[in-house]
């Protein structure tokens, strides 16, 4: 936690700026992360920010698409956001601050993105959450 404590102390200072606005955080441990939910702000979803996840939404228990299927790629059923998410966090706790430059290099937030892709494969498996 500590290799990749610079990328959750910007997780600590976004989620924080949500809280007069509504955001509400609590300690998930299975996910070794501080969640914000019903951060006001973005698209909706969840950003893994190190051991910080920021969520919109009012739950990580809910079930999402996987990148491959919101694509068109194929059809699959769909996975629980918070082991999504957890797949991240131990992902950014392996590579500490060299997660969001690799992230980025692979693509974003896209299908493309190995990390996406390995934290979909965990989310339907409960392993494999490694990039490569």
């Amino acid at each position: 936690m500590l290799w990749t404590s610079p990328n959750t102390i910007i997780g600590l200072l976004l989620g924080v700026a949500g809280l007069p606005f509504g955001a509400h955080a609590h300690v998930r441990a299975r996910e070794l992360a501080v969640v914000f939910h019903e951060w006001p702000w973005g698209p909706g979803g969840a950003l893994t920010l190190g051991n910080v996840i920021i969520h919109t939404g009012d739950s990580l228990d809910a079930e999402c698409l996987t990148y491959a299927h919101r694509a068109g790629l194929v059809d699959e059923p769909g996975v629980i956001l918070a082991d999504h998410e957890r797949a991240h966090v131990l992902q950014y706790m392996a590579l500490g601050p060299l997660f969001l430059p690799l992230y980025l290099l692979c693509g974003g937030i896209s299908v493309r993105n190995r990390f996406e892709r390995a934290a979909d494969r965990y989310a339907r498996t409960g392993a494999g959450w490694w990039p490569w």
